[in-house]
């Protein structure tokens, strides 16, 4: 199966939420989008042009945005807000907590630029902290799609979960390489290609580089299972689980710092459960600079060479 994962294209996973949007703008009258001054960074254009009466341009006023979405969450409105990561999260964060995810208000936060393959706009808005700070909060659910087509079936498939929702996604154009019109389940893993010897649990962009590392390992002999983990919290524990008890050994792979991303989670459930030779491919402890976003992504240790290193020293351990 590892040969059937093919590349039939590039987009940005940002281009997946905009047409997810207004695919459930069309849906779902219910649907309302506001946006912090970033209407074509977030992709939204299509959704205003054909529903400008559920459309609302905050301007520069990200916390603004987190109260209004919580008013009309609570007069029964599904609001997906949009704006970059970092401000839809550090920039936000006590109006998130207090606002929305404490009273369990049914806003869908939607973040875009995540990562450092946001690339030359560098350290200040390439958040690499935003999934750990999300996924603390208690009844928040943390998703960070693949792809484009990956990101759009989880911008629609949202709308239908009651409940705060963080989605992160990025600027660059990514491979395409999950199927069109999928059925999106949130807290459920997508088994890509099984594999007897390593369980990698990659999420994000950082997933087409552990399928590409993956193939550059069969010539050694190196059999990986590859496990799309899509929703970070709530986590699949089950499907890890099933893995982790076959392979015996586990590498996670993210565009996201050690602390508090989707390696920690698993780790801590691993640890609990399962305890088994385990390496991290994640940004160790450092912010990000001014630059290309496949050449950051290699500086900083997340390139494919870094992550089949990982799986040589992972599967070493065992």
């Amino acid at each position: 199966m590892l040969e059937n994962i093919v590349s039939t294209g590039k987009k940005a996973t940002r281009d997946g939420f905009g047409a997810g949007l207004h695919e459930v703008g069309q849906q779902n009258d219910q649907v309302v989008a506001l946006v912090a001054d970033l209407l074509g960074s977030l992709k939204m254009q299509a959704f205003k042009a054909e529903f400008p009466e559920r459309f609302i341009q905050v301007g520069i006023a990200e916390a603004n945005m987190m109260g209004i979405a919580a008013g009309l969450a609570t007069a029964g409105k599904i609001p997906y807000t949009g704006t970059f990561a970092n401000f839809s999260t550090g920039r936000v964060y006590d109006q998130i907590r207090q606002s929305i995810a404490y009273s369990h208000k049914n806003v869908k936060i939607c973040a875009s630029h995540a990562g450092l393959t946001l690339g030359e706009d560098g350290a200040t808005h390439q958040i690499l902290e935003d999934m750990g700070m999300m996924k603390m909060l208690p009844g928040m659910t943390v998703i960070n799609p693949c792809d484009y087509n990956q990101t759009k079936a989880a911008t629609i498939a949202i709308a239908e979960h009651h409940g705060p929702v963080y989605l992160r996604f990025g600027r660059p154009g990514w491979p395409i390489f999950m199927p069109e019109n999928q059925k999106f389940e949130i807290g459920k893993a997508v088994l890509l290609s099984p594999g007897a010897d390593v369980s990698i649990f990659a999420t994000g962009h950082l997933m087409w580089n552990a399928v590409e590392a993956a193939k550059q390992l069969v010539s050694e002999g190196i059999s990986c299972e590859l496990i799309n983990i899509h929703t970070i919290k709530p986590l699949d524990e089950e499907t890890i689980l099933d893995s982790v008890s076959k392979t015996r050994c586990v590498v996670t792979a993210e565009e996201h710092q050690m602390n508090g991303g989707l390696g920690s989670s698993i780790a801590q459930l691993l640890a609990r459960k399962m305890p088994v030779p385990m390496e991290m491919v994640a940004v160790q402890d450092s912010f990000g600079e001014s630059g290309k976003p496949t050449e950051l992504l290699d500086k900083y240790g997340l390139g494919v060479n870094d992550v089949a290193a990982a799986i040589r020293k992972a599967v070493s351990r065992k």
